[in-house]
């Protein structure tokens, strides 16, 4: 059917072929890659049991096996999770060490709840700040409005396919600002505990955002079997193949709507499930990523200036070129100065003047390439004799 609608003749010998190899192709993976970082784990001498190749880069090895054939053999597989904001971060403290003479490591941004970083998130003043700098992100923030560290937590998840397949977003939303009672889900009364969910979806307003909440749900609501709520974990782990979350679809929501369950609660709670599937977001990994979320904010209100040199000094990475960072930046109070043969360093630094602080491009690495984009007016001649940090651009490698 498909095949006539797009004009073609499904009898040819040459379109039967492509129909019949594009169908083997389904399911099949894109594209294969090494993980940024990890190791594998057995009894034995690990080249006893899977090829090893050696990597472009000295000293680093990978096997030739996928994640899902490790899992099968039940080895042992531990992922390193690279995050360039992480090398931002460390930056940023530098900067600040040796520029402003105070020394900070992440635990040290303790004050999680300072309204005015809260103040800026709330406008989706996000650019550059981990995890909520996209568009979509930047939309959400000024309808979450967060003013708590937990509230970051949820702004991480909740903008992901899982509760936006299961149509969660929007009553959270709704609930969060006092437009729909809070509610929670329950059972009839011959089948169970009327707060069997309540224990489960306190934190979230009765509204499932987390992949635990989705594995509990099936667990208490639908009486999954530790065995079965195994296996839907397994189907539910992050970038896995969609396709063998279906077969749990229907012992889930027809054990709900069995024991008194709204059958749309029911589908909805699967429907978040199958979009886990593409890409779940536990709760502990939405906790981990909010720190970071805050800091990279913190750095943002209170230290544009090193936030803005430690981006750039850190690409590449996120959603934005370096000249619409140091566009930001500029609107934000800084002064970014371009690449200057007389005082650019090799990376971008900061210089101080009367007390504060500018960026001055430097002459190497991605911004640098990027540097002639960047339109920076009012460039003044400097005046001897006065000490000052300020961000200078920086010209390509030749």
């Amino acid at each position: 059917m498909q095949v006539r609608q797009a004009g073609l003749d499904p009898q040819n010998a040459m379109v039967e072929l492509a129909v019949e190899l594009a169908t083997e192709l389904v399911e099949f993976p894109r594209h294969l890659s090494q993980h940024v970082g990890g190791y594998v784990l057995t009894q034995d001498r690990l080249d006893t049991y899977v090829p090893i190749g050696n990597a472009a880069m000295d000293d680093r090895t990978f096997i030739e096996w996928d994640k899902d054939d490790v899992d099968a053999l039940n080895m042992m597989k531990v992922d390193v999770l690279a995050l360039g904001m992480l090398t931002c971060i460390r930056k940023c403290f530098d900067l600040i060490a040796d520029h402003k003479g105070e020394r900070y490591e992440l635990a040290d941004i303790k004050s999680r709840d300072d309204d005015e970083v809260y103040r800026m998130l709330q406008r989706g003043e996000s650019l550059g700040v981990f995890q909520v700098e996209s568009r979509a992100q930047m939309n959400m923030l000024p309808r979450l409005k967060p003013r708590t560290f937990y509230d970051l937590v949820i702004e991480v998840a909740i903008v992901r396919p899982g509760p936006i397949q299961g149509d969660m977003v929007h009553p959270y939303l709704r609930r969060r600002n006092g437009k729909e009672d809070v509610s929670y889900p329950s059972p009839s009364s011959a089948h169970g505990d009327k707060d069997e969910l309540r224990r489960v979806l306190h934190k979230t307003l009765g509204v499932p955002l987390f992949q635990e909440q989705a594995m509990r749900i099936a667990i208490e609501a639908a009486k999954f079997t530790s065995e079965e709520a195994n296996g839907l974990r397994r189907a539910m782990a992050t970038f896995r193949n969609v396709g063998t979350i279906g077969k749990f679809e229907s012992k889930m929501v027809n054990n709900m709507i069995a024991r008194g369950y709204d059958p749309v609660f029911a589908k909805s709670c699967f429907d978040q499930i199958k979009g886990f599937g593409s890409y779940g977001f536990p709760e502990s990994h939405a906790a981990s990523f909010a720190q970071l979320v805050y800091v990279s904010s913190w750095l943002k209100h209170f230290h544009p200036d090193a936030f803005c040199c430690g981006l750039l000094n850190s690409q590449p990475m996120g959603f934005y070129a370096p000249a619409q960072i140091v566009g930001d930046a500029r609107k934000n109070g800084v002064e970014v100065r371009e690449i200057d043969v007389s005082f650019s360093h090799a990376q971008n630094t900061l210089e101080e003047r009367c007390g504060k602080y500018r960026v001055q491009m430097g002459r190497s690495g991605r911004a640098a390439a990027e540097a002639n984009s960047i339109v920076i007016p009012g460039h003044a001649k400097r005046e001897p004799g006065i000490s000052r940090f300020r961000v200078h651009a920086s010209r390509a490698p030749e």
